[in-house]
């Protein structure tokens, strides 16, 4: 049994630790019978890490904004442990990581969906940074956020609306949380068959790679029900590990117990992740009436064509990988601050962009997390502006070129503005002509 087996606990047959810290009896029961000569170095002290993601759970619209989510948008989170059974797994042909981070892209709307993957760090010392990032290289310029597996993926799972993972502990942490969980492996063994993480491994939904994603997801969140294991399991002492720890170290130390409160290291802010994907993204939009509405979806780097009704055009950000699509764009896009040198301005950039791209239609450069300057191939230029936390602005220019190519006019758009649907989200964009 991992951890508890006379192999991991006992040398010559006496315990080498002093004390061993346990988060509920039921970890102590299996001990009994799995290593009774440990029995006596056994603390009941609960669960630090899950009462310092409790304590924190009043900040989770904080820990989504840090993650780039905006509203309207779900975050699912991918983790994976480290052994070869895992979601990462062994580089082998059953792997179910590489296979789903294309459809990620593919099946799930920019604008509905962020995605972020915490990879246990194991993974990162084995393998390196370098070649993680190589191989999550196409994810990562669609928009994927690579999650700090040290300080940071606790605040990930408090932001998250469903997780899809494995055996390992991230995930059992948050079916404790309440969060709907989709298991996309399950180890063939070496998991005790009476353990809490065994149970919940039979019990938890399975993924199927068959299904489509975003459907998936929907029938996992839609029929979510707690599992009663991992709340109930994996701590019998919420809230109070601090002072439960401090005492035996204390003790262990011979030295008197300070008299303030023991408390817990907070969870940090992350810094903010601004989503900011530099692959093409084919976008679909059907522009309605009675009432009018944009019906936008923007998918990033599809390798296969979307499924969806309206309109079809194609998005791309100047400092894309590959040069080529920017001749196919409909819409150019750029990102940067108002007053970069480099571009000389939104306007002077926008000019340029649509003169050296003869076939595009529109060009669009990102001021802010609200705003862009947009211009038309006939010359408008003019500003949007969305609400707070609302549609991204790259998405925006997509819903003003779906407006303009259904015949709607300037003029009605700046008078009205423009009505903007992502799923069943509604936004709103205002657009102001600029001299």
């Amino acid at each position: 049994m991992f951890g508890l087996s006379p192999d991991w606990l006992l040398h010559d047959g006496i315990p080498i630790a002093d004390a061993m810290v346990l988060s509920h009896p039921e970890q102590l029961d299996r001990l009994r019978t799995a290593c009774p000569q440990a029995v006596a170095t056994a603390v009941l002290a609960g669960d630090p890490c899950f009462d310092r993601m409790l304590a924190a759970r009043p900040y989770r619209e904080r820990f989504r904004k840090a993650f780039g989510v905006r509203r309207g948008q779900r975050l699912v989170v991918l983790n994976s442990t480290w052994n070869p059974e895992s979601l990462f797994g062994d580089g082998g042909g059953a792997d179910v990581f590489p296979s789903l981070l294309p459809r990620l892209t593919a099946e799930l709307p920019a604008d509905e969906y962020r995605v972020a993957a915490v990879l246990h760090p194991n993974i990162w010392q084995g393998h390196g940074p370098g070649q993680i990032r190589a191989w999550l290289d196409r994810a990562l310029r669609a928009g994927l956020v690579l999650v700090d597996p040290l300080h940071d993926w606790r605040q990930a799972l408090l932001a998250a609306d469903a997780v899809i993972g494995d055996h390992g502990s991230v995930s059992y942490y948050a079916a404790a949380l309440g969060i709907p969980v989709l298991l996309g492996t399950t180890p063939s063994a070496g998991l005790d068959p009476l353990s809490p993480v065994a149970q919940f491994v039979e019990q938890a939904p399975q993924f199927d790679p068959h299904a489509p994603l975003a459907d998936h997801l929907d029938g996992l969140i839609a029929n979510h029900r707690p599992l009663p294991g991992p709340a109930r399991l994996t701590t019998s002492a919420p809230g109070t590990s601090a002072a439960l720890l401090r005492s035996p170290f204390y003790r262990l130390l011979n030295t008197p117990e300070p008299q303030r409160p023991a408390l817990l290291e907070p969870l940090r802010l992350p810094p903010h992740q601004h989503p900011s994907p530099t692959a093409p993204l084919k976008v679909l939009t059907r522009v309605t009436t009675n009432p009018y509405a944009i019906h936008l979806a923007r998918h990033s780097d599809p390798r296969y064509e979307p499924l969806g009704e309206g309109d079809a055009h194609l998005a791309v950000p100047e400092d894309t990988r590959d040069p080529g699509q920017l001749a196919l764009a409909d819409v150019l896009l750029r990102e940067g601050a108002a007053d970069d040198p480099r571009f000389g301005s939104p306007e002077q950039w926008t000019a340029e962009v649509l003169a050296r791209h003869p076939y595009s239609s529109l060009a669009a450069y990102v001021t802010g997390p609200r705003t862009c300057t947009v211009r038309t191939r006939t010359g408008r230029l003019l500003r949007l502006a969305g609400e707070p936390d609302g549609l991204a602005p790259g998405a925006s220019a997509s819903a003003l070129h779906a407006w303009l190519a259904a015949g709607r006019t300037i003029d009605r758009a700046t008078k009205e503005g423009l009505t903007i649907r992502t799923g069943s989200t509604t936004h709103h964009v205002t657009v102001t002509v600029m001299p």
